[in-house]
């Protein structure tokens, strides 16, 4: 599987990064939604993973590029350490595939990850 994470906290970097490793996904690393995109625009990946708070473009815009602009179902991850009910349901509600509070606890998402195998 291919993955491309976004994600602007080295530190939730790392760790998610260890998790694709340990799940065997090839993942691509930026650091902001604006590298995102022009990923998205040149390359398919399995699914994305990204932090709902990035510099230059935001994560839902990162999800609103992939699902309304490129019209592809690609299965979104979305994290952040505003774990509010509200921004769960709406995050949810929007699309997103699945919800992971930080700090990214590596099972919770190596499951997730696990889960669009299918």
């Amino acid at each position: 599987m291919k993955a491309l994470v976004c994600e602007d906290d080295k530190v939730v970097l790392k760790v998610i990064e260890v998790a694709m490793t340990e799940e065997g996904v090839d993942a691509t690393l930026v650091n902001n939604g604006q590298d995102a995109l022009d990923l998205l625009a040149k390359h398919d990946y399995d699914f994305i993973i990204t932090d709902i708070h990035m510099p230059y473009v935001n994560g839902d815009a990162v999800l609103d590029f992939v699902h309304k602009e490129q019209g592809k179902n690609t299965p979104v991850i979305m994290i952040s350490s505003d774990d509010e009910e509200e921004v769960v349901a709406l995050a949810l509600k929007s699309g997103v595939h699945a919800f992971v509070s930080k700090p990214v606890n590596v099972e919770r998402l190596r499951k997730v990850i696990r889960g669009l195998r299918g």
